[in-house]
């Protein structure tokens, strides 16, 4: 991250590190924490409840983030434990979020995702329409819209990263001249984020090139899970 800001002249200090932490235990996440890390992410909402539950002695520090799809049956256990979900894609979830989010917690903190590439197997809401779903989502009393999130399909060099990538800032700056208050991009994960940042991202979600290769089903978490009594997800 030092590196790719430097090299298109960034201030380091103005892309954050989101710490992708799924099928990996709470031991894992404890250890991040030491070295200083305090935002994580988390694809499954199940699996992130209930690490949750097992960091509770560090939740006034810990910033958790839902950047996987949210189910509707899953909405109440996101409103109630996340800080931000960065996968708002259509006016039905955010508007389950808004009401079920309690009156004693801050609003939660959201992201549209957008499917910049029209990727047949990915979430998120079709650019055209992301204006339409941005005014519905920012008029909704217990969400704060904070900006857009998208996980493009794979691209084989720098060049063709940067120019998705550049798609959602071209994106994320219209917004901001209409009128909305956006901070966040979040955009770039461990195989891409040098593209992400010279395409202006201010987040990057990088979960393998910091905790190595994702154990087969989720095996590491099943078993944290196991040894706490808790169900994965």
């Amino acid at each position: 991250m030092d590196a790719a800001s430097k090299s298109v002249s960034r201030n380091r200090e103005s892309v954050r590190l989101l710490v992708v932490s799924k099928t990996f235990p709470a031991t894992a996440l404890r250890e991040a924490y030491a070295a200083g890390q305090r935002a994580f992410g988390e694809n499954y909402v199940q699996e992130g409840v209930a690490k949750i539950a097992e960091l509770a002695d560090l939740r006034a520090e810990i910033e958790w983030h839902c950047i996987g799809p949210v189910q509707s049956n899953k909405a109440r256990l996101v409103a109630e434990h996340f800080d931000w979900v960065q996968s708002i894609d259509r006016i039905k979830i955010a508007e389950r979020l808004s009401a079920q989010r309690p009156a004693h917690l801050p609003a939660l903190q959201v992201c549209l995702q957008v499917n910049v590439d029209a990727g047949v197997n990915k979430s998120g809401v079709a650019p055209k329409q992301a204006l339409e779903l941005a005014r519905a989502v920012a008029a909704l009393p217990r969400l704060a819209l904070r900006g857009l999130m998208a996980i493009p399909e794979p691209a084989p060099d720098f060049d063709t990263q940067r120019a998705l990538f550049l798609r959602v800032t071209e994106l994320f700056a219209q917004m901001r001249a209409e009128g909305f208050a956006l901070d966040t991009l979040s955009l770039g994960m461990s195989a891409d984020l040098e593209a992400a940042i010279a395409a202006g991202s201010t987040m990057v979600r990088v979960g393998s090139a910091i905790f190595g290769a994702r154990p087969p089903g989720g095996a590491a978490f099943q078993t944290a899970g196991k040894a706490a009594g808790k169900a994965p997800a």
